[in-house]
This record gives C-alpha cells, structure tokens and sequence, in this order.
C-alpha cells in the first residue's frame, strides 16, 4: 500500500528539521564539504548508532576532502516516519527504518513481516545476505525517491508485558499490545487474539507507564535500551517475527555519486551491516543480563506451536494477494529447510 505524504505537513517538517540542523554545527565558512546527514532513533550506545559511526569514519577517511557525515541519533531528525519522508526530499541523505514502516511504501516488503517466515535465526541471516532475495525488495521504494542499502539485524521480536505472563495465545486476549505501524503486524494480533495498538517507537515507554497499553512486542534491547523492562516485568520468546531494520538512501543522492564514489560507499554500507551485526549479539547478551538482575524481568519460553498455527493463514494470504513475491518466499523456505534448528 503507497502512502501518500502530504504536502503541507512534510514542508513543516522540512522546516523543522532544517532548523535543527542548522543549529548542530555545520561545516563552517571555510569548509565547503558537502554534509551527508544520517538519522536514527536509537540511542548512542546501541549497535546500529556504533555502526554508523564506523561508516562515518569509513567515508570520511577515503572521501574526507568531499564529504563530512554527521550521525543524529535518538530521533534528532523526527521519528521514523518522518525521517523516512525527509530523505525522500533529500532534506537528509540516510536513515534507518523499520521494515514494517516501509511496508506503507512498498507491498514488496509485507514479505519480510511475516510472522514466522525464518525458521532460525542461521535462515534469516543467510537470507538477508542473499542479493536475489533482498534485491527486487530493496528497489522497490525508487519510486518514492529512496532505496535500501542494506539490512541491520533486529533479532528476535518477542511479547513482553506488564503484569500477564504470555504463554499461549489465550494470554494475549483483552490485552492491549503495541505493533509497529503496518497493516501485517495489526492482522498478526488479531489472529494472535490481542489487540493491536500502533504507534511510533519513541511513545511506547510513556505508554506503558501510564498503562494506556498492557504491552509490547520488541527485541531484547528495548528492555534496557529504551527502559522498558522498568514496567514490564514478563519477556515471552514467543519469537513471532525476526524483521530486518533497513538503512535507506536519498535516490537523488545515491545517484549523482560517480562510479568511483559509489564503489566506496558501497563498501560503507557493507561495513555498516558487519559492525552492526557484530556489536547486536554482544548487546544482547548484555541486555538480558542487565534486564533479569537490574530490572527484574523473567525471561518465558512458551510452546511456539500455537502462535505460528494461528499465523499460518497469513501466509496463504500473503501469497495469493501478492503472486510475484511466491519465488522469493520460496527461496526463503529452501534455507529454512537447510537451517531448520532455532539458534
């Protein structure tokens, strides 16, 4: 399903942003580099930031005389959703998006929010490394003015609560649980029997406290990272989705680097990828630590058999909605036989 972005509201935002900005320390006078402004909404000591930072000084030291990256962090730039709009314009050059968020540009990417899609974690790596799976999806924003450049891992997205263990399906019902914004993962707790809650990242925590939601579904990092596991006291591996982050370019940009330039970027967002998946196992150990011993959270591990019975039909759905997206399912299927054992 396209978005259609609004005019007004995105000029707000542009001017929003560009005051900002103009107040982070731009280049001076003297320097004449171009600024290839990146944004995110994680905090400075999580892996994706860690990972940009090792882009910025990647390009920097190979294209320094040219370009200056600036990184902005913990929603600088706006949320998600707005960051994404702004590096269509070009207003910013990269950010970071959930791929359910670019499920609203491209239906190519409802594939990857499948409840349930990789059977292991050893499957959806070597799926997102494979160029014939990623790339019809990656390229299907052009249109919209911006493209993927490459795939941050997320983990594992599991339910974690307030005060209702979840168990079973059954737990979940009449509780009020906070999705990523797309229209998969509304459906996912709907057949899951919770109800589903949309809204921006940057809100949960404010959410939960004041009990507005019973819940939400995230990786391990949202526990100590953004002070979840401050409230909620039940962490379920229900292990529900493994959804890729994606780091997407301004078109425009991308496109007017010569041959040369590109090649070193190219090499940039690689760089990305390995640091950032490097720094995630690492963080996550240490966020499971410090969530069990500092914030008296229990670690669940429910009979995943349910929750994927009742997701099956989406998959059916998804196929007969959209037919071209079959060989790249299958392919996935054929490194989930090949990595069946959940890591």
């Amino acid at each position: 399903m396209k978005k259609r972005i609004r005019a007004a509201a995105l000029l707000l935002a542009v001017v929003l942003v560009a005051g900002l900005l103009a107040g982070c320390g731009g280049s001076s006078e003297a320097d004449h580099r171009q600024i290839i402004r990146i944004g995110h909404n994680q905090s400075t000591n999580h892996p994706t930031h860690i990972a940009l930072v090792a882009f910025e000084e990647f390009i920097e030291s190979k294209l320094g005389d040219k370009y200056n990256v600036e990184v902005f962090p913990s929603e600088l730039l706006g949320s998600q959703n707005e960051m994404v709009q702004l590096t269509q314009t070009g207003a910013i050059n990269f950010c970071v998006a959930s791929n359910s968020l670019l499920e609203t540009f491209s239906a190519n990417y409802t594939l990857f929010n499948l409840p349930y899609l990789f059977a292991s974690s050893e499957a959806y790596h070597a799926s997102m490394d494979d160029e014939n799976i990623t790339g019809p999806i990656f390229e299907s924003t052009k249109q919209a003015g911006f493209e993927a450049v490459t795939w941050l891992d997320a983990g594992t997205r599991n339910f974690y609560t307030v005060s209702t263990p979840i168990m079973s399906p059954a737990d979940l019902r009449g509780l009020k649980i906070r999705v990523q914004q797309s229209p998969t993962n509304v459906q996912m707790m709907n057949l899951l029997g919770g109800s589903a809650t949309p809204m921006g990242f940057g809100d949960v925590y404010t959410a939960l406290q004041s009990k507005i939601i019973d819940g939400a579904e995230n990786n391990e990092m949202a526990l100590t990272d953004n002070g979840h596991g401050d409230v909620c006291k039940y962490y379920s591996y229900d292990m529900h989705q493994m959804i890729p982050d994606i780091l997407i370019g301004n078109l425009a940009f991308l496109e007017g680097l010569s041959e040369e330039e590109r090649a070193i970027f190219e090499e940039g967002f690689e760089l990305v990828n390995q640091v950032q998946r490097g720094e995630w196992v690492t963080a996550v150990e240490k966020a499971k630590v410090r969530a069990a011993e500092e914030q008296g959270v229990q670690f669940l591990y429910p009979d995943t058999k349910p929750f994927q019975e009742a997701c099956e039909p989406m998959h059916e759905a998804m196929l007969e909605q959209y037919p071209d997206l079959k060989p790249i399912y299958d392919a996935i299927q054929a490194y989930n036989e090949q990595y069946r054992t959940v890591s």
